[in-house]
Parts: C-alpha cells; sequence; structure tokens
C-alpha cells in the first residue's frame, strides 16, 4: 500500500495569511508554519513578496491544508477544483458555510440534497472553490 498523501497546495495573489487565519479559525484547524519571503530567501523574488507568505501550513484534524502567495503577474484564479469540506452535520456546515461565504461568492446555497441533509458551494473572498458537503 502507498504511503503517499494527497495534500492540497493553493496559491493566493498576497492574501495567504489573511486566508489560512480565517481558515484556521472557520475550520478549527491549527496554523503549524508561516513563513514569508523576506525571512526565507535574500533577497526576495520581487519587492512586492518581502512581506509575503513563501510557504503555509494548516492542520484540521489528521489533514494538512498548504498555500503561498504568488507575484501579482503570475497568479491565476483557482479553477477546475474546489475544495470539499465534509462535516459531521448540518449545524457545523451552516456555520462553516456562512463563515466562507462572507464577502465571497455563493454557487449553490447550503441545502438539502439526495446524498446530504446540507450541500452547498461557494467561492471564498480569497479566491478559493469549496463545497461544503454534511455526511449525516
Amino acid at each position: 500500500m502507498s504511503t503517499a498523501q494527497v495534500i492540497l497546495h493553493l496559491t493566493f495573489n498576497g492574501e495567504c495569511e489573511a486566508a489560512f487565519k480565517l481558515y484556521e479559525q472557520c475550520l478549527g484547524g491549527k496554523i503549524t508554519f508561516l513563513g514569508k519571503y523576506g525571512e526565507a530567501t535574500k533577497p526576495p523574488p520581487s519587492p512586492e513578496l518581502v512581506d509575503k507568505v513563501i510557504h503555509a501550513t494548516l492542520k484540521v484534524g489528521d489533514q494538512t491544508l498548504t498555500g503561498l502567495d504568488v507575484a501579482n503577474a503570475d497568479y491565476r484564479p483557482p479553477q477546475g477544483f474546489s475544495v470539499q469540506l465534509n462535516v459531521a452535520g448540518p449545524e457545523e456546515a451552516e456555520r462553516i458555510f456562512q463563515t466562507l461565504a462572507e464577502s465571497g461568492k455563493v454557487v449553490m446555497p447550503l441545502q438539502k440534497t439526495f446524498w446530504s441533509p446540507a450541500f452547498g458551494v461557494l467561492t471564498d473572498r480569497f479566491g478559493t472553490p469549496w463545497e461544503i458537503n454534511c455526511a449525516s
């Protein structure tokens, strides 16, 4: 059996630190590392990145989410995927959905579906696409 682990790595346009602090609070996780370009590389790749995140790690349970900021010219909005978050109950789904949807864009409101008592799709204010899915 493989020992490989799939870890989602997100890129941001200068808002990685703010995004990870929101995700930490919202998801009940813990930022275990947050390094800046100015601390890691001498000189930084560009002046605009000095105070931006070169690497961030967020642990949520036994899962890991990583991310970084990229130069404005290199940034591309995420597309072709969503971060699917499976939660235990409808109340937790509602809380997380509302928190992530604030100043973002709701694609599909949180609602009952044939597979879930609470499922919704949104893009948060940082551009990260999410699917919130309640297992029971």
